[in-house]
């Protein structure tokens, strides 16, 4: 039988270390073809700008003493996989995988990342596709970071990875979204996870004395446990320190039945 075609991409950017150890952990599992942002595009979601250059440019890296041809993609990660299906690949893949991320990616927040946005666009055309994210401290976030160690993360990339080429989603999944907690092992257990309902990060307002002066929103991490269940993805992660994996679907209607909707808005509050 031919190898499996896998697509490999993340919101890091081309030169990630997290980009290379899932390149190397897939590899054992069929031909990975590379094609990811040009430039560092964390929190780009599944956006499409117009004023994307779309350049495509092969480069040749060297990882774990095997050279690699890649294509850096003069775009967001959502549009390095457009190129990838549209120009790139001569083929539809059999899987797209989405990271190896610098930091984890929770609950209502997952639409403003990059390494998400991407997995759902290969969800899109009906690709089966995971996104997969290690926990790391937030000063490595939008770091090339050598001291982050990435093989706990490349093992369940290749784990998960080989599940999906074996035995596709699970019923009703689009993408899965996998989390690793930062100390990790190989024996590490996984559950299955739903999102959570809070805000993981929260904005912070810029630090700046006039409006004239450049400024950005931060964030911060915070989580409120009295009312995170426990099979959240942030309560796995963080509380439990478990692998996180959570099946996601594109489709984002709020599960109401018809009579519901038809009486919200014409019976008055206290009737319904």
């Amino acid at each position: 039988m031919p190898k499996p075609q896998i697509l490999l991409t993340n919101d890091d950017g081309i030169r990630s270390p997290g980009l290379w150890a899932a390149a190397a952990a897939l590899s054992r599992l069929g031909f990975v073809t590379v094609a990811a942002p040009r430039e560092q595009s964390s929190g780009m979601g599944r956006s499409l700008p117009g004023n994307s250059d779309g350049i495509i440019r092969r480069e040749t890296v060297i990882v774990n003493g095997q050279e690699w041809v890649v294509h850096a993609v003069g775009g967001t990660p959502a549009q390095a996989v457009q190129h990838a299906l549209l120009e790139i690949l001569p083929h539809k893949p059999d899987l797209v995988v989405s990271g190896i991320n610098y930091g984890e990616n929770l609950a209502t927040g997952i639409t403003i990342s990059g390494t998400v946005g991407a997995a759902m666009e290969a969800a899109a055309v009906g690709i089966p596709a995971m996104a997969i994210s290690l926990e790391t401290d937030k000063a490595h976030h939008l770091s090339y970071s050598t001291e982050v160690n990435f093989s706990t993360a490349a093992h369940f990339t290749e784990y998960f990875g080989r599940l999906l080429l074996e035995s596709g989603l699970p019923p009703g999944a689009d993408l899965l979204k996998v989390d690793i907690p930062a100390e990790a092992t190989p024996q590490t257990p996984w559950r299955w996870t739903r999102l959570s309902r809070q805000r993981y990060y929260h904005p912070t307002a810029p630090e700046r004395a006039s409006w004239e002066l450049p400024g950005t929103v931060g964030y911060e991490m915070r989580v409120n446990w009295d009312i995170e269940p426990e099979d959240s993805d942030v309560f796995v992660l963080l509380k439990k320190r478990l692998v996180s994996v959570t099946p996601l679907t594109l489709d984002m209607t709020a599960q109401l039945d018809a009579a519901t909707l038809e009486d919200f808005y014409r019976l008055k509050p206290a009737e319904r």
